[in-house]
C-alpha cells in the first residue's frame, strides 16, 4: 500500500493484510442515490444532510415530490453526496464504504501498478480525465480501465469517499481512522474527471481536494463494499 516515489501522503510504501471482501463493480449511480433519498429524506435522524440538492452542480431534483436524477445523468455516478451520505446510503444497503486499504486492494491487486489497467499512461478509454468542470460519463463507459478484479471506474470520473479518516500512513485499521462518526475528514480515491493523470493512480489520496465531510461535492462519489465471512 502506497508509495515511496509519490506526493508526501503516499509514503511510507508498507504491506497491509487485508481480509477477503467484496466490492462493488461499479460506483453508486444518480438514480441508485435518488431511490435512496426517496426511501430516507434528505437527512438522518442526527440532522447530517445526505445530498446538497441547493448547489449548482447536483444531478438530483425533488419533481412532484421524488427525488429524480436529472435527464441524461441517471446512469453516472453520483456527486454532490456527503461522506454521512454515503456512508448512510451503504448500511442502507446492507453494506459498508470500503476501507482505505481495501480500495488500493480493489484497484492495484498484488502486482503494485500504477493505475488499475497496469502501468502504461492513460487515454480516454480507460478513464475520463483532464475533462470540464462538473463533467461525468456512465459508470460502465470504461471497461478497457478495469482493476484486476474487473472493478470499474476506480481512475477518474468521479473520486470516492472511502470509510478511513485522512491520517498519514502507514495504514493501521486498528489506530482510530476506521472510527465511523462524522466528523474527520475522510480520505477520497482514484480521482476525478477534472483530475490530471497523476491524480487517477492507485496510490493517490486526494491532498489537494476539497473534501469537506459534512458537504457533497462536484466531483466526489463513492461505491460499498461488504465483509465476505
Amino acid at each position: 500500500m502506497g508509495s515511496d516515489i509519490g506526493p508526501s501522503d503516499e509514503k511510507p510504501k508498507h504491506e497491509v493484510f487485508v481480509k477477503s471482501f467484496l466490492m462493488d463493480v461499479m460506483p453508486i449511480t444518480n438514480a441508485e442515490f435518488a431511490e435512496f433519498l426517496n426511501r430516507q429524506g434528505l437527512r438522518n435522524l442526527r440532522g447530517d444532510t445526505f445530498y446538497d440538492d441547493d448547489d449548482n452542480d447536483a444531478r438530483i431534483h425533488l419533481r412532484d415530490l421524488k427525488w429524480k436524477a436529472d435527464e441524461g445523468f441517471a446512469t453516472h455516478p453520483v456527486n454532490e453526496v456527503s461522506w454521512v451520505g454515503a456512508r448512510d446510503y451503504c448500511l442502507w444497503s446492507k453494506k459498508r464504504l470500503p476501507t482505505e486499504a481495501e480500495w488500493e486492494k480493489a484497484a492495484r491487486g498484488t502486482d503494485g501498478r500504477k493505475y488499475p489497467w497496469g502501468n502504461s499512461k492513460p487515454n480516454n478509454k480507460q478513464a475520463l480525465y483532464g475533462a470540464a468542470y462538473n463533467s461525468s460519463a456512465p459508470v460502465d463507459s470504461f471497461a478497457e480501465g478495469a482493476s484486476p478484479y474487473g472493478v470499474l471506474d476506480m481512475a477518474g470520473n468521479q473520486w470516492e469517499w472511502v470509510s478511513s479518516a485522512y491520517q498519514p500512513y502507514p495504514y493501521r485499521s486498528d489506530d482510530g481512522r476506521e472510527n465511523q462518526n462524522s466528523g474527520p475528514i475522510r480520505s477520497t480515491r482514484g480521482g476525478g474527471h477534472d483530475s490530471g493523470e497523476e491524480e487517477i493512480t492507485t496510490t493517490q489520496r486526494g491532498r489537494n481536494l476539497s473534501r469537506n465531510p459534512k458537504a457533497g461535492h462536484h466531483n466526489i462519489g463513492f461505491r460499498c463494499a461488504a465483509s465476505s465471512t
